[in-house]
């Protein structure tokens, strides 16, 4: 059976683009366990399921899964699992990537492990796509370095942070995406002009933000070689 582990935010991940992959690619038959930081249940951006933004029956299914799934509730902690023994790693995104999954360094090594070899693949979602600036291949060089990848640009992020960088929520933004992905040399191509946008190469896939969650997740089950269950 094809499987595949999340590495899960505590500090607060995006629900869509979590949950949206964690059940399509279950639904296609890939075996999913998630892992958090402290191996403590994941905390949800309660921003995600605002029904005024994603619409009452879509803001209620995300969060049946969030409290009902056993996987999110009971997490393996990161220092325990390896990219080795799955044959994909999915990072969603969320503003909490930025305090917890994308300063992790065993979030960095399980990233490395699953994109520098022949065999494992990576699915990276909007501000986890930040931890793509942090790690280095065992050579010392940033994985990312001329790699084409797509994530959350500093555009939308203007949107958000006041100009003191502070969220809505009080925390104060320790960094933006694009700015510290493109200085580990990537090829930084968000697609604002796209309704989604998702990146391949080599073994690593890169998503945009929530709009582009569904896609990222088919198309990292198409470079599995699994088909996606019928709609």
């Amino acid at each position: 059976m094809v499987s595949a582990l999340f590495i899960v935010s505590e500090e607060g991940y995006w629900a869509e683009e979590c949950i949206e992959p964690l059940t399509t690619l279950s639904d296609a038959g890939v075996d999913v366990t998630v892992a958090t930081p402290s191996g403590s249940p994941p905390v949800v951006d309660e921003r995600s399921l605002d029904p005024e933004t994603v619409g009452e029956e879509e803001s209620e299914r995300l969060r049946e899964v969030h409290e009902s799934d056993d996987r999110l509730n009971d997490p393996e902690p990161i220092a325990t699992v390896s990219a080795s023994d799955y044959d994909a790693v999915v990072f969603p995104g969320g503003h909490g990537t930025v305090w917890d999954i994308n300063q992790d360094r065993h979030a960095r090594t399980i990233l490395r492990d699953a994109v520098d070899g022949d065999e494992g693949k990576a699915l990276v979602v909007c501000h986890a796509v930040g931890l793509l600036g942090f790690t280095h291949t065992e050579e010392g060089k940033y994985v990312v370095n001329e790699r084409d990848v797509t994530g959350f640009p500093n555009e939308w992020e203007e949107d958000i942070v006041d100009e003191n960088d502070v969220m809505p929520d009080g925390r104060k933004l320790p960094y933006w995406v694009e700015d510290e992905v493109k200085g580990a040399g990537a090829n930084w191509d968000a697609e604002l002009d796209a309704d989604t946008s998702v990146t391949v190469d080599g073994d690593l896939v890169t998503a945009r933000g929530p709009e582009s969650s569904h896609a990222a997740a088919t198309t990292l089950l198409d470079e599995l070689g699994v088909e996606a269950e019928s709609a």
